[in-house]
């Protein structure tokens, strides 16, 4: 998912890591894959064929969902088509959705995404409040307002979530003087994202040889701007970016890092950051739930139980995928039935245990496969209760239709400049001529 690398590059690692969650939370969210469409096997033999358009790997299947959903409704067949990265995936949707044409029964649509469906293309899909056994109250209020036009039409049910937190290396802490007791971490940097910066220049005093604090000037601007309840566009939908103090501040913020040597000069996901995982080359990183199976792919075997995670300087979200049905499709009802079983709080709960992705329902965080997750690279360390506190802060965020091209201007043509020997001012110029050239277009 190259195109949005620092909003959606996530669940391309899953089927080769995926296994229990006990065994360590395997589904990563980052390589690119290959672009090949690749359907389930199976004929439908008379049954009703529940067709659905994804993109990455969304791990219903992995997850085991559908063959249970198959065996509770012997009628029924279910097929998947998967683009693997959402930049090639979109376009081509959105293109469907236009024409009314050429549509799954069900489509998968990211979170970057949502707005503009919503503000544009919400008259070809079903209205899913209407749905029986559906309730808004089902979902973390943010989360349902992001798929619901301002005339109450609810395009999507979400499925997962990214709060985000602060995965961090314990032996590395220790050896730079820091302390490496995830509460007691967490206060070092607790409420201000400048704080978490400090510890960064604390932490270069006596950083082990060869060592940055975080990983990449792109996880580091994406966290901070994530965790912010207005971004890029205001609430009548005006692109605000530069005049917004809030994204100037976290670009500052994070410049001030690069400028420092305080994060690896790398671009998350590509392969060169991958390494700086396989080789301990950093102590810290933004850390949404599927961030784990990253870490836990990426990492040498004697990486296992050293990490640990702590809360964020602020609760904020990375990452999240809604469930819509197009009114043209062949199967409507029946699409309907299986969104809202895929997306209740049980089968959430159950791809959370496998695929590390976490529930946008809130009642799947008392559940078992929630309250009970463990993983390899965190030990003992409770990250479903983590994870579930973080999501109850998350604050709700203005999304606008070009969130993704702005993110990734800021990013790989802004702050990682200043790790290559640019000012901060020269990073910035450069990021918003980019961004505005490409709003143009």
């Amino acid at each position: 998912m190259r195109a949005a690398r620092t909003t959606t590059a996530r669940r391309a690692l899953a089927i080769a890591a995926v296994t229990a969650l006990g065994a360590g939370l395997l589904a990563g969210c980052a390589d690119d894959g290959g672009d090949e469409d690749s359907t389930s096997s199976g004929g439908g033999n008379g049954k009703t064929t529940i067709s659905l358009g994804l993109f990455g790997t969304q791990g219903f299947k992995e997850a085991g969902l559908y063959k249970e959903y198959e065996k509770l409704n012997p009628d029924i067949h279910i097929e998947e088509t998967v683009i693997e990265r959402n930049e090639n995936y979109y376009p081509t949707l959105l293109n469907h959705l236009t024409t009314n044409s050429g549509l799954q029964d069900i489509q998968a649509i990211e979170v970057g995404n949502i707005a503009e469906v919503v503000n544009t293309q919400a008259d070809k899909l079903v209205d899913l409040s209407k749905t029986e056994g559906v309730k808004s109250g089902n979902w973390l209020d943010w989360k349902w307002k992001q798929a619901t036009t301002k005339s109450g039409q609810t395009v999507g049910l979400g499925t997962d979530i990214g709060p985000m937190a602060i995965c961090y290396r314990k032996d590395l802490f220790e050896k730079a003087g820091l302390p490496s007791d995830r509460e007691a971490v967490g206060k070092l940097w607790a409420g201000d994202w400048s704080k978490l910066v400090a510890v960064g220049e604390d932490y270069k005093e006596k950083a082990p040889s060869g060592t940055t604090f975080m990983d990449s000037p792109g996880g580091l601007i994406n966290a901070i701007l994530s965790s912010e309840s207005g971004k890029f566009y205001n609430a009548e939908g005006k692109v605000v970016y530069k005049e917004n103090p809030a994204v100037k501040n976290a670009f500052d913020l994070t410049a001030k890092a690069a400028a420092e040597g305080l994060v690896q000069p790398q671009t998350q996901f590509q392969p060169a950051w991958e390494q700086t995982i396989a080789n301990s080359k950093f102590a810290a990183v933004v850390c949404p739930p599927w961030m784990l199976g990253t870490i836990k792919a990426k990492s040498s075997d004697d990486s296992a139980g050293k990490w640990d995670v702590a809360a964020a300087p602020k609760a904020g979200n990375w990452g999240g995928t809604f469930l819509t049905v197009p009114k043209s499709g062949k199967n409507v009802e029946e699409a309907q039935k299986l969104v809202t079983w895929l997306t209740a709080p049980e089968q959430q709960a159950k791809l959370f245990s496998v695929m590390g992705s976490f529930p946008s329902a809130p009642a799947a965080y008392e559940l078992p496969q929630v309250t009970g997750a463990k993983n390899s690279m965190t030990g003992d360390s409770p990250i479903g209760e983590i994870f579930a506190k973080a999501a109850a802060d998350i604050p709700a965020q203005i999304i606008g239709p070009k969130d993704q091209i702005i993110q990734q201007g800021l990013t790989d043509n802004g702050v990682i400049l200043v790790t290559q020997g640019k000012s901060p001012e020269e990073a910035w110029e450069t990021a918003t001529k980019t961004i505005d050239n490409n709003l143009d277009q």
